[in-house]
């Protein structure tokens, strides 16, 4: 379960993150993003707002199809519902705050997505295999969907899938664990 000041990492994308404030109605992340020529799909926030300042480096927010580069002191508000995704282009890390209000269970969601990716079960792009976003969606769809295919698609894909990746073992949330230094030496 997520908690204040927890610490969480994506081997897989790099991205840190450590929740500093987190409260039913904010959550506050410190976000370090290394750069990378790859980017998150375009998703939506269905019923939070959510954005992100830049202490330094740059970020480029793309919004309802509009790049916009923010740098050290640049900030940003992006309105429920709203396709966006961002990424660092640049040639260093990038160092944010970002924010989602209400928080709803969206520290849980990091915790599970950033979990996935430390036990290396995340596409070679760090997507979300097919059957493990089947079971997913539904506990994470009042924080995230993606915006492709379609929302009605996404959920009959769901409820088709859901069942067999649930026999295969699987489970839409999971416990980020961090890893000690006698793990990370092996």
């Amino acid at each position: 379960m997520a908690h204040l000041n927890q610490r969480i990492s994506n081997p897989r994308t790099g991205q840190q993150m450590s929740f500093v404030e987190l409260r039913p109605e904010l959550l506050r992340i410190d976000s370090v993003n290394p750069a990378t020529s790859e980017r998150e799909p375009v998703h939506i926030h269905p019923l939070q707002e959510s954005g992100a300042e830049v202490l330094s480096g740059s970020l480029v927010f793309e919004v309802e199809g509009v790049e916009r580069r923010l740098t050290a002191g640049g900030s940003i508000s992006i309105p429920p519902n709203t396709p966006h995704r961002f990424w660092n282009d640049g040639e260093e890390d990038a160092h944010s705050v970002q924010f989602f209000r209400p928080a709803l269970d969206t520290a849980a969601f990091f915790e599970t997505y950033f979990e996935l990716g430390r036990r290396d079960e995340l596409t070679r792009r760090g997507d979300l295999p097919l059957l493990r976003l089947a079971v997913m969606v539904p506990e994470f769809s009042d924080e995230i969907r993606p915006t492709r295919p379609p929302w009605p698609v996404v959920r009959a894909l769901t409820a088709i899938l859901g069942p067999i990746a649930r026999r295969r073992g699987l489970d839409g949330r999971l416990a980020y664990r961090q890893v000690g230094r006698s793990e990370a030496a092996t």
